[in-house]
C-alpha cells in the first residue's frame, strides 16, 4: 500500500522516501488544519484548526490530542518557534503575531501599521537574527469563517518584517496577490515566498517566489521559482540540503533547489502545511484538510531554532 503513497518522477527522490513507510493519520476531527508546529523538548506537536477556533495539541510519547488553546476568537493560523524555543502564532480573528511565552503570557508583536490594523496575519517565520517575517493576507477578514469579516484597512497584501530591536514594522513586499507560506534557505540569504492568489483571483498566483535578503533587511529580486500544477502552494519546510517540500493540492511535493520537481506524497485531502519533527526531525507532519498526518522519510529537516 505504501508503495502506492509516493510518485517517483525523478530518481534523485528515490533515496528520499522509503516506500515501505506509509503515511499514518494521527488525528482526524478538524475543520481546516494548518501552521503544525513541532516542539522536541515536548516532544508535541501543535497546530491550528482554524474554523473551529482552537489550536490542538498531540503528543508524541501517548499518542493522545487535546485543545491546547481555544475558544478566544483569535482563530490561529501558522505559527513557528523562535531562537529561545518560544511559540509565535499568527491570529486571523484577532488579526495579529503573537507570541506565547514560557510561563504561558501571551505577548502582542505586531497588530498594526501605519496606524491601521493588520489584514490577517497568516504564516510566520523567524530568522537568526531575530527579526520576524510573516505573510497578512486578507483571508481572516473576507468572511467569518475563519475570522470575522470586516473592511480592509491595509492598501494591499504584504509580508511583513518586524525589526527585532526597534520592533518596527515594515512591508518588505507588496506586489502579492494573496502572500502565504514562507521560509528561509539554508544560508538565510533567501526568503521563498508562496503567493495563492488562484484561492481569490480566477486568473491569479499559484507559485513560489524567491528574494534575495539584502544585509539591510529589504529584499530584492522575486522571479518565479516554480508553479503549481495541482491546485495552489500554501505551506512548505526546506530540509538539511535546500529541498523545498510544500504542500500542493491532495499532498506534499518535493522540488530541488532550483525548482524541479522530483517526487509527491499523497495524501488523501487537500494539504494546507507541514513541520519536520521527531527526534531526528526525519518525521513529517502534514496538517490536511481535516486531519494530521505523519511519514517517516531518510532525509531531515532544516534546523530553524
Amino acid at each position: 500500500m505504501a508503495e502506492n503513497e509516493f510518485d517517483i518522477l525523478d530518481d534523485r527522490f528515490r533515496t528520499l522516501v522509503k516506500t515501505s513507510a506509509s503515511v499514518e493519520r494521527l488525528w482526524t476531527g478538524g475543520r481546516w488544519t494548518e501552521g503544525p508546529v513541532y516542539f522536541p523538548a515536548q516532544r508535541s506537536l501543535l497546530w491550528s484548526d482554524i474554523p473551529n477556533d482552537r489550536i490542538m495539541r498531540w503528543d508524541e510519547t501517548t499518542g493522545e490530542t487535546g485543545v491546547f488553546r481555544g475558544g478566544l476568537g483569535n482563530y490561529t493560523n501558522g505559527h513557528t518557534v523562535d531562537r529561545q524555543g518560544r511559540l509565535v502564532s499568527c491570529e486571523h480573528g484577532s488579526r495579529r503575531v503573537t507570541r506565547t511565552e514560557h510561563d504561558g503570557s501571551i505577548i502582542v508583536l505586531a497588530d498594526r501599521h501605519d496606524g491601521k490594523r493588520l489584514n490577517s496575519p497568516n504564516d510566520v517565520v523567524v530568522r537568526s537574527d531575530g527579526s520576524i517575517w510573516f505573510t497578512d493576507p486578507a483571508y481572516g477578514i473576507d468572511s467569518d469563517y475563519e475570522g470575522f469579516a470586516a473592511v480592509q484597512e491595509q492598501a494591499g497584501d504584504y509580508v511583513f518584517r518586524l525589526d527585532p530591536d526597534s520592533g518596527d514594522l515594515a512591508v518588505v513586499a507588496d506586489d502579492f496577490q494573496r502572500p502565504n507560506g514562507l521560509a528561509f534557505s539554508l544560508d538565510e540569504r533567501t526568503l521563498y515566498i508562496a503567493d495563492s492568489g488562484f484561492t481569490r483571483y480566477k486568473d491569479g498566483n499559484r507559485h513560489i517566489r524567491r528574494f534575495t535578503v539584502e544585509a539591510d533587511g529589504t529584499l530584492s529580486g522575486g522571479d518565479v521559482l516554480m508553479t503549481c500544477e495541482t491546485g495552489i502552494y500554501d505551506g512548505f519546510r526546506l530540509d538539511t540540503e535546500g529541498r523545498i517540500w510544500t504542500s500542493a493540492g491532495n499532498g506534499v511535493e518535493c522540488y530541488t533547489p532550483e525548482g524541479a520537481l522530483i517526487g509527491r506524497i499523497k495524501i488523501p485531502e487537500r494539504v494546507a502545511n507541514l513541520v519536520f519533527g521527531g527526534a531526528k526531525r526525519n518525521r513529517m507532519f502534514i496538517a490536511g484538510t481535516s486531519s494530521i498526518y505523519s511519514v517517516m522519510l531518510p532525509v531531515s529537516g532544516a534546523k530553524t531554532f
